[in-house]
C-alpha cells in the first residue's frame, strides 16, 4: 500500500474518532505488508513502545504538512476534550451551528495574514484546562514559541437568568487584551458540570 495512503487512514482514523479509538497496529500491518496477524501473540511491552513511535511518526508528518484543514480539525477536536462527555452532548448542536464556524472563520483570517510558509510551523496546544478555567486550545507558532491566537470559553453566572457559556478569542496583535466574541450558549440555572468531566 502507498504509504502517503497508509499515513492518510490512520490520520483519518484518530481524526474521526478524535482520538479515543486508535486503531490496532495489527489491522495495519495486514493492509500495509498483506500479512495476517499472529491471533496468540500476547501483549508486551515493546507494543507499547511500537505504538508510541508510530503515533509520534504521525505526528511530525503532520507537522511536516500543516494546512488549514488539519488545524480546523485538530481545533474542533481539542474543544469537544474540553467539554467532556457531560457539558459535550447538552450543548453540541448549538456549537456546531453557532459558535463552530465563527471560531472556523477567525482561525483562517488570522492564518491568512501570516500566510502559507508560517503555517507550517503552527501546532495547537493539546491540554485544554480542566475546572472552571477558560481555555479551549492555543494556536502556537513554533519558530517564535509565541501564540498566535488563543480561544477560550468563559462560564458567566447571569442573576435570576441562569448559567452561559461565552465563546471568545484573543490574538497576539492586540497582546491578546481585546475579547473578540464568537458566541454564547445557555446552560441552565444549575450550575454546569467542570471542564473534562
Amino acid at each position: 500500500m502507498k504509504k502517503w495512503l497508509y499515513k492518510s487512514l490512520v490520520v483519518s482514523v484518530a481524526l474521526l474518532t478524535f482520538g479515543m479509538i486508535t486503531p490496532k497496529h495489527e489491522i495495519w500491518t495486514t493492509l500495509e505488508y498483506g500479512v495476517e496477524p499472529n491471533r496468540t501473540h500476547e501483549s508486551s511491552g515493546n507494543d507499547l513502545s511500537a505504538a508510541f513511535q508510530l503515533d509520534t511518526i504521525l505526528l511530525e508528518d503532520s507537522r511536516e504538512e500543516a494546512s488549514i484543514d488539519t488545524i480546523l480539525s485538530a481545533a474542533k477536536q481539542q474543544s469537544y476534550i474540553k467539554f467532556g462527555s457531560r457539558i459535550g452532548p447538552v450543548i453540541e448542536n448549538e456549537f456546531e451551528t453557532n459558535i463552530f464556524p465563527k471560531m472556523e472563520e477567525a482561525i483562517e483570517i488570522t492564518l491568512a495574514r501570516l500566510g502559507n510558509d508560517a503555517i507550517q510551523s503552527l501546532t495547537i496546544t493539546e491540554k485544554p484546562s480542566g475546572a472552571y478555567s477558560e481555555k479551549i486550545f492555543h494556536i502556537i507558532d513554533n519558530a517564535t514559541a509565541q501564540d498566535v491566537i488563543r480561544f477560550h470559553v468563559r462560564t458567566e453566572n447571569r442573576p435570576f437568568d441562569g448559567f452561559y457559556y461565552n465563546f471568545h478569542y484573543h490574538t497576539m496583535e492586540d497582546s491578546y487584551v481585546t475579547h473578540y466574541n464568537l458566541g454564547e450558549i445557555y446552560w441552565s440555572k444549575n450550575t454546569p458540570p467542570k471542564w473534562l468531566s
